[in-house]
Formats: C-alpha cells, structure tokens, sequence
C-alpha cells in the first residue's frame, strides 16, 4: 500500500518560511517524479513544484518561483519544499504527489496522492 504523509505545515506570519516535507512508502521513491499542489476552499487544486526521480530536474509555477525550492532525498523517501517569504496568498492545504515520470507529472498525470498539511500565512 502506498503511502504519502505531509509535515511542516503551520502558521507563519508574510514573509516567513516553513519547509514541508512527504515521506513516502510502499513504492520505489526514486522511481517516480514528485510534485507539490496546493489547494484553497472553492478553487481548484494548483502546481507548486515538481521534481524527477533522479532530483536532477525541477519545475516551478510562476507564482513561487525564485522563493520556494523542491528538493528529494531517495535514501529517506522524502520530498521536500522550502517555502521563503511566503505571501497570504500561499495560504492552502499543501499536498504531495507522485507520478510515474517526470513527464507524466507535468502533464498532470500523478498516481498518488497524499493527505495534505495546512499552510497559513498571515498578513
């Protein structure tokens, strides 16, 4: 059974950082491309951050490039997203999520998905 469990969340004042983090198991990590989405009560969930299986390539939406960083740890099965000087408007409910190739997860296309950790950011 795989699994993906998100940490890190919180409440932080604008202009703060919080890292967050996914552990996974039940799957070979490194096999896959992660990815982090982010979602808000009555919208639809949005790209974040993704990143291949080697954590050789990384992708990034406009809205946090240049102040969150994607990051992965194959021996830990962990995916993790530095998020700096946050803004109220990354307030959400992060998620993680794993996709069979680099490709697949930039084409939307993820296999699994975790529960989520909440991020408030404060004005």
């Amino acid at each position: 059974q795989v699994r993906l469990v998100e940490s890190g969340g919180g409440l932080v004042q604008a202009g703060g950082s919080l890292r967050l983090s996914c552990v996974a198991s039940g799957l070979t990590f490194r096999s896959y491309a992660m990815a982090w989405f982010r979602q808000t009560p009555g919208k639809e969930r949005e790209f974040v951050s993704r990143i291949s299986g080697s954590g050789g390539i990384s992708g990034y939406s406009d809205a946090v490039k240049g102040r969150f960083t994607i990051s992965r740890d194959n021996a830990k099965n962990t995916v993790s997203l530095q998020m700096d000087v946050l803004k109220p408007e990354a307030t959400a409910a992060y998620y993680c999520a794993a996709g069979r190739t680099y490709q697949h997860v930039a084409a939307g296309r993820t296999d699994y998905w975790g529960q989520g950790t909440q991020v408030t950011v404060s004005s």
